[in-house]
Formats: C-alpha cells, sequence, structure tokens
C-alpha cells in the first residue's frame, strides 16, 4: 500500500508541475493577493485532480464518458471564465491585499474557482486512466488500493502547489510594486489568451 501510495504521489506532483493556465492562475494570486489565496487555489486544483484519479482507479467509465461527452462545452465555459478573470484584473486594479475580512471568503472563491476550472478538462481523465492501467495489480484495483492509490495523487498535487505558492511569495518580498504590477498585467494578459486558446478548442 505504500509503495502504491509513492508512486502515486510522484504521478500526482508530475500531473500537476506542466505550466500551464492554472499554473499561471496559482502564481498570480499568490503573487497579488497573498499566499492564502494561492494555496487555495493549489488545493482546489489537487481537489479536482483527486477527482478525476477516483473516477479512472474506481473504473467509472460512465462518469468518464459523460464528461468527454460534453468536453466543448466544457472547454468553453473555462476559457470564458479564463478571459473574464483576465478582464477583471485589467478593470479593477488594487494596490493592496484583500483585507482580513474579505480573506475567507476570497478562500472559498479562489478554491471553487480553480477546483472547477480543473475539472473541466476532461482529458485528465484519460492521461490518469492510462497512468494506473500502468500501475494497476494483474487482479485489478481493490477499493482499498484504489483510495490510497487516489490519496497519493491528491497528496503529490498539493504538495506541488504548495511549494510553487512558498516560491512565488518568497519571490514576491524581493521584487518592488511596480514590477509586480507589471508581472500582474503580463500574466493577466497570458490568462486572457489561453482563455481565448481554450474557446477556440470548443469550436
Amino acid at each position: 500500500m505504500l509503495l502504491a501510495f509513492l508512486k502515486a504521489l510522484g504521478i500526482g506532483v508530475a500531473v500537476a508541475a506542466p505550466v500551464g493556465p492554472m499554473s499561471l492562475l496559482c502564481m498570480r494570486r499568490t503573487l497579488t493577493q497573498g499566499w492564502p489565496l494561492g494555496i487555495s487555489t493549489g488545493l482546489g486544483i489537487a481537489t479536482a485532480d483527486g477527482t478525476y484519479a477516483l473516477v479512472a482507479a474506481l473504473g467509472l467509465v460512465g462518469v468518464a464518458h459523460f464528461m468527454l461527452s460534453y468536453e466543448r462545452p466544457l472547454h468553453f465555459c473555462a476559457g470564458a471564465f479564463l478571459l473574464y478573470l483576465a478582464l477583471r484584473t485589467f478593470l479593477v486594479r488594487s494596490e493592496k491585499a484583500g483585507t482580513p475580512e474579505r480573506v475567507a471568503g476570497s478562500r472559498r472563491g479562489a478554491y471553487g474557482s480553480a477546483l472547477l476550472l480543473t475539472l473541466t478538462n476532461p482529458p485528465t481523465i484519460i492521461a490518469f486512466a492510462a497512468v494506473f492501467t500502468v500501475l494497476a495489480p494483474p487482479t485489478g484495483f481493490s477499493l482499498q488500493m484504489a483510495l490510497f492509490t487516489v490519496a497519493g495523487v491528491f497528496a503529490g498535487s498539493s504538495l506541488w502547489w504548495l511549494v510553487l505558492t512558498a516560491a512565488v511569495w518568497l519571490i514576491r518580498h524581493a521584487i518592488g510594486p511596480h514590477t509586480r504590477r507589471v508581472i500582474d498585467a503580463i500574466s493577466s494578459a497570458v490568462l486572457g489568451l489561453f482563455g481565448v486558446v481554450e474557446m477556440r478548442r470548443a469550436l
């Protein structure tokens, strides 16, 4: 069981590590809004990874088929939301992080939006299914083995986002407010570009 957990942990890190819109979103929120929102974003992504890993490990074909059947609308929704995030950043500028009263709600919003954005990428199920086919014993996954594997994926993904958030937060203190605003503008533009790409995938 421990070996399966460790292998799955490595898979969770590998799935989370490639740079993409979710990595950019996590880094931008950490840089401009603080580490609590960065961590909340990362945990939302890790939860989605764990959900897809669970679907793949338990062989929930019906769920996977449903998600893949609606792949285009999901890509459209993801692209539209990424564009919304980019435009909101350009239209609403704030040099200060959220006030303590707003942090709790912002954390929930960051977690929920990251979770939904990650879940709008159904092909992730295929990636996990392929990996779990290699990891599965000849007799297939037992329920206990499946849960250990899913826990490993969630732990690995969470570990990656925690490390990334910590690294960005440390860098944040080494750069000035003007540089942070420039980076924020650039990252928002790239997020918008990712949004356009996602919407084109829906066509």
